[in-house]
């Protein structure tokens, strides 16, 4: 198989509802961190706004849920309401057929038809369904965007609670098929318990026979990582030899561990302000053209809503962006299906295996 982007449909402004339509009324913010009334909130799709006669813009970086303000230059620019400032100018209309100088472009990339069938929204998934096209239509993707992407994970820690699967994702990430990744800090953890133990809550990696006081190991590999001051400086002082972490810091590849009210710790790195997290977050998300999470539900439903089906490349390229998700739950494999994106897909199965399964197809070539 060879993948190919599919193609864009820009929308045709000579017709004459775009032509009948009015420019978007931008309305001032009265009061910091609240937004005017009759606001435009922002959704997954292509949004065209049309800012003088016969000029329609669109609006590049978007994500969901903020609003969109424009600059005293005259561009597009998409916050979330807590960053908006006293006078900034806030598009505001709530049609999104053009009536009211926005437009919504829901149908925006020409997928062939078996595609659009798999991208449907609420398409019905379960234990039994075939996944096998998926996984090389997968591989084509990750391929490709390996050369013209931005490869961005999301991890749950089940992904290092075992030897082959940790080992397949530390290969994944030295072959160039990750450029960005997302976690909390279990990950971190545990994946750092394996590196000084072994073990991933106490139980050997690959046997899943528990250590004796292997309790202990995950709370003594936060204090070991604590006292040296980052993981960074554990990985230069040789106390981590292996794993995930040190494969993202020893080729410079960018991740965010948000914090949770659950961590033990947390590891230094960890942030725990929610808000400054998700602005870091988003800083990846705004460059991913592939996303892909593995059993995390509430950090990938975080991450899909930060996420557009959309980017822009170039001066008129648009190009859909994917987002996997995968869980042995089906209801949370589901969930972000659900979110509506033509480019949200689900595989049902065990992300370990999932993981050794992706590398070994990845570079069996």
């Amino acid at each position: 198989m060879t993948f190919i982007l599919p193609d864009y449909n820009p929308p045709d402004f000579n017709q004459q509802i775009f032509k009948d339509a009015p420019v978007v009324v931008c309305k001032p913010v009265k009061q910091s961190g609240i937004a005017p009334d009759n606001y435009h909130a922002t959704s997954i799709y292509p949004e065209y706004f049309k800012i003088s006669k016969d000029v329609w813009c669109l609006i590049e970086e978007s994500r969901m849920d903020c609003v969109v303000v424009k600059t005293p230059a005259g561009k597009l620019s998409v916050i979330e309401c807590r960053n908006l400032k006293t006078g900034d100018l806030v598009a505001c209309g709530r049609e999104e057929n053009g009536k009211d100088g926005i437009f919504v472009h829901s149908h925006a990339f020409d997928f062939a038809d078996y595609e659009a069938e798999k991208f449907a929204f609420r398409s019905h998934l379960t234990r039994e369904t075939s996944f096998s096209i998926d996984y090389d239509e997968l591989y084509d993707l990750l391929k490709y965007d390996r050369v013209n992407g931005f490869i961005l994970w999301v991890l749950g820690p089940a992904v290092v609670f075992d030897h082959d699967s940790r080992k397949a994702f530390t290969s994944l990430i030295k072959k160039g098929f990750v450029h960005g990744l997302l976690a909390g800090n279990a990950l971190a953890t545990h994946d750092l318990e394996g590196a000084l133990f072994g073990t991933a809550l106490g139980q050997k990696l690959y046997s899943k026979r528990s250590a004796e006081l292997g309790h202990y190991n995950h709370l003594d590999a936060l204090n070991i990582i604590r006292k040296t001051g980052s993981i960074k400086a554990s990985i230069q002082e040789g106390l981590i030899k292996d794993g995930v972490m040190r494969a993202l810091i020893e080729n410079r590849i960018p991740y965010v561990l948000a914090g949770s009210i659950r961590d033990d710790g947390p590891m230094p790195e960890v942030i725990g302000d929610a808000y400054r997290a998700q602005d870091n977050m988003r800083r990846l998300t705004r460059r991913a053209t592939t996303v892909i999470a593995l059993s995390t539900q509430l950090h990938a439903i975080a991450t899909g809503n930060m996420t557009p089906s959309y980017k822009v490349e170039g001066k008129n390229i648009v190009r859909p962006v994917f987002f996997y998700t995968v869980d042995m739950s089906e209801f949370a494999a589901s969930k972000l299906a659900d979110r509506g994106s033509l480019t949200a897909r689900s595989i049902l199965t065990n992300v370990q295996d999932f993981v050794v399964t992706v590398e070994r197809g990845l570079l069996k070539e």
